[in-house]
Formats: C-alpha cells, structure tokens, sequence
C-alpha cells in the first residue's frame, strides 16, 4: 500500500470520526425521489387542496445535492455531511412534536402487571376452531386436530 492511499484512508476515518450519527443519511435516490414526489403535478394539486399553497420543496433539493456531494467525496466532506444529519434531526423533531406535545395520555415506564392475563371466556369460544387458533396449536407444537377427510365432489 502506498503512502498516498494510507493517508487518504486515515483522513477518511479521522473525518468520520468527526461526523457523527452518519446512520442518519439516506442513500441519494431516495432524497431525489422525495423531491420529484414533492414537485410532481399530483403532490402541487393535493398541497393546495389540503394548504391553499405549494409546500416548500427546497430543502429536498439541498438535501440531495449535500448527499451528491458527500457521497462524491466519498465521506470526507464534513460540511456536506453534517448539512444532511442536521436537516434528518429536524424532520425528526417535526415529525414527532405532536408526540411529545401529547399531555392527554401517560406515558408507561412499564407494561401493566396483567397484560398478560387469559383472554375472557366468551371470547376464547368466539375464537374456537378459527384459522388463528389452528394456526397457533400447529405453530405451538400442540397436535391440531385432523378433520376427516371428506369429499366435496358431486356427481349430477
């Protein structure tokens, strides 16, 4: 190995030791998707159906052209990187606010003590000779029960 390929390798893991949560980045296409899909004719008509105005699609086509460079650059450009990673924390925390904004309901440390109780029994003979219950004896190692074998054939 020469000395020109062994230093751009440590440049390159110096670089993304730097650059952290790379896990966020998205593969290139699918940024380019997202932008068609926000453009395309059908996505304009429903933004204006559902908003009154055309959704700002800007910063899908930043976010894919950041990608086209990081990925040029074969992860050593930082800046491009970190343009990505912090835009996939916004969509993050955009996403979910509603979630975190939810005072309505409590949220669980743990599962209650009895979620795992027996169903009611007017359930369980609902639930009798269903394909689920066959299905769960077979996949539960109980031997399911065997029909008799019967013929369905009619001669006229």
């Amino acid at each position: 190995m020469s000395a020109k390929s062994e230093n751009a390798e440590t440049k390159a893991s110096e670089n993304n030791a730097k650059l952290t949560d790379t896990w966020a980045i998205r593969p290139c296409h699918l940024y380019k998707e997202e932008y068609d899909d926000c453009t395309s004719f059908k996505a304009r008509f429903h933004q204006y159906f559902i908003h009154g105005k055309d959704a700002d699609c800007s910063q899908w086509l930043k976010d894919l052209q950041n990608c086209e460079r990081y990925e040029r650059s074969n992860g050593n450009d930082i800046e491009a990187g970190a343009a990505i990673i912090k835009s996939e924390e916004q969509r993050r925390i955009t996403r979910l606010r509603a979630h975190y904004a939810n005072d309505t309901w409590t949220k669980r440390k743990q599962p209650p003590e009895d979620w795992a109780k027996p169903l009611p029994e007017w359930l369980e003979k609902r639930n009798e000779n269903t394909y689920l219950e066959l299905k769960q004896k077979e996949l539960s190692g109980l031997a399911a029960e065997q029909e008799a074998q019967r013929s369905y054939c009619a001669i006229m």
